[in-house]
Order: structure tokens, then sequence, then C-alpha cells
């Protein structure tokens, strides 16, 4: 029961909903009483009279009973299962919420599989205990309550007595039977997180499959996974068969008992045939309560396992804080000796970093892989936190995380794009832009030519993560967003990579021809890409290890000079 005490702050939000549907089910319980009463005075009225001077009133009394059943039955469904989907609703809301103020090492720690998994399956896990749980288990023991009332004070409570003898040996049965089934479903959706996981990353690499020809494998691997997730799917389900089993053999032994018994009551002259009757049709009632029992402990057992999920993980603090509250007014960065380690890595990424970036200035970044460029960036953009970053002279950490990112546009190394229109995705970061300010940022990013020869031109649907497009196009479309975003501060991660060098030119171009204070932060592997920086830092291992202009770099014998004559003897080779 602790579920219900956990989720105690919707039920007193929604307490007059859950007041009104239990209001209903006392009115259906207390009619369902009377039917088997009625039942039994109509037939000893039968027997102790003939049929022309037989009171007809019950049967009208039943039939209105049935209706007010039927109107009663329906409309606590609608008001009990419309609270349960609000739950949902809000639970689903809040964990996209809190997914959305976690940081980056958050989402490195949790698959998207298995954060699907838990928004879909353990919400619907919650749901169903808040509405269906509610229902039966208020609705069985308030039956059984009241038809055991009935049983003792109205019929025979030595009849009673005796046909309750199996039921304490169902309790025990259903004890044993909840304790296993708790296990068993937790390990079920520890097993759909998995598939859910192999599932999401099968679909989004079908295209790298197919084209090394390991369908078979995959498949097999596959394969693996979906019967190990049968199997403990086969384990819950064989768990909540075994409560059919407890309830029938208990309710047929009360049953048997109770003819006996009873029988032995009449020929003694101390029960009636009539009243023998009405406490079978009770006995009877019992089952839907037997079987209310043992399906609220298979409910509760699987929301309480799904709400552990549920809770661990969004009970789980911010990565980044969120607390500050400075005003930004301008789009100075500078960055004094910073050194950071990824939580997982005992290894610094990047050491006694030193860089100031005043507004409208560009640097550059350049270095092999692995350097620390990217990790940078991300440090600017506080997905990680680490001290010594300022901006406009006031530490990172006391901004608001929307108001510090609001200050850049970011392009990363693989753009994203949603399944949407072109105009949709390039307008994400400013949805009231005009169409005329849309087609302005795409030729800025030398994409405006290419948008128009689709024939649907600017309203084309660009497929999930851009499938449609090729990998320059997707990269321009990306830059054409962040520069309709006009953010003081431009980040371009190796967003370049992926167009030709003339293409390239002319998207640097077009960046240095805008009237614009402007910051740009640009890290690429192609120095053509860097040379007109006002500032180039070459990292290595996390540290600086050369720092200036293009010319001023060309000059030393460093990693940069010998990278650009590489890259221009290539270039020349691909001429010829």
């Amino acid at each position: 029961m602790s579920l219900y005490l956990q989720l105690g702050w919707f039920f007193r939000r929604h307490k007059f909903t859950y007041l009104l549907a239990i209001a209903m089910l006392i009115a259906v319980a207390l009619l369902e009483l009377s039917v088997p009463y009625l039942v039994g005075q109509t037939l000893d009225g039968l027997l102790a009279t003939d049929l022309e001077h037989w009171d007809k009133t019950n049967l009208y009394l039943l039939a209105g009973i049935g209706l007010a059943l039927y109107l009663l039955r329906f409309g606590w469904r609608m008001v009990l299962f419309s609270a349960s989907y609000r739950l949902g609703s809000h639970l689903r809301n809040h964990f996209f919420t809190r997914l959305t103020k976690q940081g980056q090492a958050f989402f490195s720690q949790h698959s998207t599989g298995d954060l699907m998994a838990q928004a879909t399956n353990d919400v619907d896990a919650v749901e169903m205990a808040a509405g269906e749980g509610i229902l039966a288990g208020f609705d069985g023991l308030l039956i059984f309550i009241l038809i055991l009332t009935m049983m003792l004070s109205v019929i025979d409570w030595r009849l009673t007595l005796v046909a309750l003898i199996p039921f304490p040996f169902m309790a025990y049965s259903f004890y044993r039977i909840s304790n296993t089934l708790h296990h068993h479903f937790k390990d079920s959706l520890d097993k759909f997180s998995k598939l859910n996981e192999t599932t999401q990353q099968a679909i989004a690499g079908i295209r790298l499959v197919k084209a090394m020809g390991r369908e078979q494998v995959e498949s097999r691997a596959f394969g693996k996974i979906t019967d190990t997730t049968a199997h403990s799917n086969f384990l819950v389900a064989r768990s909540e068969a075994m409560y059919d089993p407890a309830v029938f053999l208990s309710l047929s032994a009360a049953t048997a008992l109770t003819l006996g018994f009873g029988s032995y009551l009449i020929i003694n002259d101390q029960l009636s045939i009539g009243q023998l009757t009405s406490f079978t049709m009770y006995l009877g009632q019992l089952i839907w309560p037997m079987f209310a029992f043992g399906w609220v402990l298979n409910i509760i057992e699987r929301g309480s396992a799904a709400n552990n999920r549920l809770t661990k993980l969004m009970s789980r603090p911010d990565s980044v804080a969120d607390n500050g509250s400075a005003e930004r007014q301008g789009s100075n960065l500078a960055l004094d000796n910073v050194s950071f380690s990824y939580p997982e890595d005992n290894h610094p990424s990047l050491e006694q970093i030193s860089i100031d970036l005043p507004a409208g200035k560009t640097l550059a970044i350049a270095g092999p892989t692995g350097s620390g460029k990217t990790t940078l960036l991300k440090l600017l953009l506080r997905q990680y936190d680490t001290a010594g970053i300022t901006l406009d002279g006031t530490p990172l950490a006391d901004y608001q995380l929307q108001q510090l990112r609001s200050a850049y546009a970011l392009v990363p190394q693989d753009p994203f794009l949603f399944s949407a229109s072109i105009r949709d995705n390039i307008a994400l970061g400013r949805p009231d832009a005009s169409f005329e300010q849309i087609c302005e940022a795409a030729r800025l990013a030398a994409v405006d030519q290419d948008i128009l020869r689709f024939p649907q031109g600017y309203d084309t649907e660009v497929g999930e993560r851009g499938v449609t497009l090729s990998g320059g196009q997707r990269q321009r479309i990306a830059i054409a967003r962040a520069l309709l975003m006009d953010a003081p501060i431009l980040l371009l991660d190796d967003s370049l990579s992926a167009v030709d060098t003339s293409t390239e030119q002319q998207i640097l171009n077009h960046l240095r021809s805008r009237d614009s204070q402007q910051s740009r932060i640009i890290i690429g592997h192609r120095l053509s890409s860097l040379m007109d920086a006002d500032e180039i830092i070459v990292l290595n291992h996390g540290h600086v290890a050369e720092r200036g202009s293009h010319q001023q770099l060309i000059k030393q014998d460093g990693w940069y000079a010998r990278m650009w004559q590489y890259q221009q003897m290539e270039a020349q080779l691909h001429d010829h």
C-alpha cells in the first residue's frame, strides 16, 4: 500500500473526483446486496402462496435495480478513469520536464530506450494502479464487508463461519503470489527497457546494418533479447495465473461446506430453503471480491515496481544546478585557467585553458581528434559545471540556464533535424520569424538554392533526423537555423566538414559580410575555415599547444604549420 501513500498528493488534489466515484461504488454495492435478499424473499413467497395471489413488487424492484446499476457503473467508470488518465498525463509531463532539465552527464548514463520504456510502460502501470486498482480495491472490500454482514446478521452466523474456513488459506496464497509477482514484474520492466533500447538502436542504425550485410547477425542478437524478454513476461503471466486457482479452490471448498452444513440446518428446521438460496447467492457474489483482491495485489505490485523506477529517475538532482539570477548584458567570454575531467574519467580532458573572447571577435580552435575541442564548447554551454568561465565578468553558474544558453547559437558536429518541413526546422529557435527572414538565413548558409530545387521548396518534409537530405544539406540547414536566432555568440563545432571547399568559403564570406557584433567560435579540422579568425588556438591532449593568428602559426614548426602544409598539398593534388 506504500504506492498509494506515495500517490497521496494526487488523491488529495482530486479528492472530490474520487469521493464522487466512491459514492457511486457504495450505491452499486448496496443495490447489488439487495438482489439476493429480494430473490430469497420472492422464492419463500412463491413457496408459501399460489401464483394468483403472488406479490410481484419484488420483480419490479429487481428491474429498477438493474437499470440503476447500469447507470451507476457507467458513471463511476467515467469519473474514476478520467482521474487516472490525468495522473498519467501529469507523470509524463513531469517526466519530460525532468529530462529537459538534466545535463549531459545524465544522458550519458541512461539510454534512450530505457527512458522511452519508463515514459510508456512504467507510467501505464502507475496509471492503472490509480484507476483500476482503486476501483477493484475499494469495490471488492466494500462488497466483501457488506456481504459478510448480511450473511452473519440476516441469514445465519453459524453457516457464515463454516463457509469462511478456507479463506485464510486463500489469503496466505495471495501473499506468496504477490511477493513472487513483484520480483518478476520488476525484472520484466528491466528486460523491456533493454528490448526498447535495442529496438531504438536497430531502427536508427538500419542503413548501416544493411550496408554492412549484418542483417542475420543483428537479427540473431535481437532474437536472443526478445526471447529473454518473453521468458520474463511468461514468469509474470504465470504468477498472475496462480490467483485464479487459489480463488476457485477456496470458493469451491466454501460452497461444499455451505451446502453440507446448510442441508443439515434445513433438515433440523433451523434454516429455510429461501435463506439457503440467498446465502448461496451471497457466497457467489464473493467471487468478485476475491478476484478483486487478487487483481488489486497484481496491479499494486506492478504499479509499485514501476513507480519505484520512476521515482528513482525523477528524484535524481539536476546534473547541472539552475539557481542563477544574474542578468546577461553583453557577450564577452573569458576562461581563466580552466581545467575539467569527465565524472567517469580521472584523466583531465582540459587543463589550464585561458581564453579571452571580446564581443564581435572570432576565435578558432584546431587540434587532433580527442584534444578537447568539443568538451570546451560543452563547458561554455554549461552542460557540465566547472570553475573559471565568465560571461561579462559573471560566472556562468550565476545565470539561469535558459538565459545563459540563449546567448549561444550552436551548430553541433552531428546536426539534428526534426521530422518536419525545412521551414520549421530553420525556424526552430525563432518560430515567429517571417518567411523572408528564413530565406535570408538559408542564403547566408548557402543552402537556399538546394532548397528551391526541391518540388515543395521550404515546405519539403525532411524525414526523421533529416534522412532525405545529404550530410552537407543537413549541416547547412542547421547553420541557417543558428543564424536566424541571431544570438550574441555563434558556435560552429566542425559544422562545415560535410560541404565542399567552395561552399565553405561562400558561407564564411557571408558570415564575415554580416554587420554584426556577434562573436564566433569555430572548430574545424579543415584549416582553411579557420585562417581568418582573430585568434587561433591549437589544443593537444587538453592543453593549449599553440596560439596566435594564422600567419603567426604557419611560421612556427608546430602541429598547425605541418597540418596546413599537408592540407595545401592535398588540395593541389586534388586540383590536378
